[in-house]
């Protein structure tokens, strides 16, 4: 029994040390580890990649382009070149990439209307240039959609590009009856006006945007560069959707929207404004090419800048999920830069996770 209990008391003694000794080590660690903790952590550099990113889950994503005066790529960004905001809000950059090489999801949208008839020979040859040369089947995937009053997906997403020329190939322009123009006779008569009015030969660009984000883009695996690239003059005469609804629909997908203006000035030319604005506000360019050469300049400027982007993540300091929509700025903070007037090129904004539902 006495050796026993002397076993145990030695048992507690030894406990009892243990503990000290433990919170001794833990107190000392913590005082060690407190100047460390004072010092900023810095902004993690990710150089160019071959794979996927990996971010946080929650973190918001942004890619960006620079430019000088010139139109020129800057490649030499640093994390403390640029600061973002959120919705006026300064937020912490969490990770900073130059030169994102992620895969791409590419949607080309061809106008088939009336006013496009005589420049589609020449809008097919540089989009299947574009495939051809673009396109890395291990990574890329592109669709084909062409629209008048409606959408026709010529091509869901494939990375077959002999596919996708024959997609391209078999776009062609189909007048609507009774169409007298350009060689082409339709038969059967003109469309009355008033709501039986057929959509046949109209143009309904938001609502092909629309479609396309939402049902092509939409679904595109995640951590991919999405875009549209649009081949228009900018005249929507049927869209049920509205320009703003496209563009929400593009953020909401997180696609950029390039467009390229070309059209028939027999039928007005091209709207420039509309198609600056929505380029503008999904993070895009709009290009107004005079020539086929322009035109294949065109392919060859959304090919550069797609693979000579930036990408900035953070975290929001509005961690609701309420699915609001909130403005993303960047802003250069090198002084130098500024003097030289680099213009940088974003999306103007996102829509928040919304909770999932009880």
């Amino acid at each position: 029994m006495i050796g026993i209990r002397n076993s145990l008391i030695i048992a507690t003694i030894l406990l009892a040390a243990g503990v000290v000794f433990f919170v001794s080590e833990q107190t000392g660690a913590q005082t060690t580890a407190s100047p460390a903790q004072t010092q900023p952590t810095p902004t993690p550099t990710i150089e160019e990649a071959e794979g996927v990113i990996k971010v946080e889950t929650e973190a918001v994503n942004v890619l960006f382009t620079a430019q000088d005066k010139d139109r020129r790529l800057l490649l030499t960004l640093k994390p403390e070149d640029v600061r973002i905001f959120e919705n006026g809000q300064a937020q912490e950059i969490t990770a900073f990439a130059k030169r994102v090489d992620l895969p791409l999801s590419l949607a080309i949208l061809i106008d088939t209307s009336v006013s496009q008839q005589r420049t589609l020979p020449e809008e097919k040859a540089a989009a299947i240039s574009f495939v051809e040369s673009v396109i890395r089947p291990a990574k890329d995937e592109v669709a084909v959609v062409s629209f008048t009053g409606e959408s026709t997906l010529e091509q869901g997403m494939t990375n077959n590009t002999t596919r996708l020329r024959r997609a391209i190939d078999r776009v062609q322009f189909v007048p609507p009856s009774g169409y007298i123009g350009g060689g082409v006779v339709a038969p059967g008569t003109p469309p009355i006006s008033g709501g039986n009015q057929s959509i046949q030969g109209s143009t309904a660009i938001w609502d092909s945007i629309w479609v396309t984000a939402a049902e092509v883009l939409g679904p595109a695996p995640e951590k991919t560069r999405r875009a549209v690239i649009l081949l228009t003059d900018g005249e929507d005469t049927s869209s049920r959707k509205k320009l703003d609804e496209a563009v929400d629909a593009a953020l909401k997908a997180e696609a950029v929207v390039y467009t390229i203006g070309i059209g028939d000035d027999f039928y007005g030319g091209v709207n420039k404004g509309i198609l600056n604005k929505i380029s503008e506000r999904t993070g895009g360019r709009a290009f107004f090419p005079r020539d086929e050469r322009e035109l294949r300049d065109a392919f060859k400027q959304i090919q550069e800048e797609m693979r000579s982007q930036y990408l900035i993540a953070y975290e929001p300091t509005n961690p609701e999920k309420d699915g609001s929509y909130r403005k993303i700025e960047i802003q250069l903070v090198n002084p130098d830069l500024s003097k030289q007037k680099i213009k940088l090129t974003h999306r103007q904004g996102y829509f928040a996770k919304s909770a999932p539902k009880k």
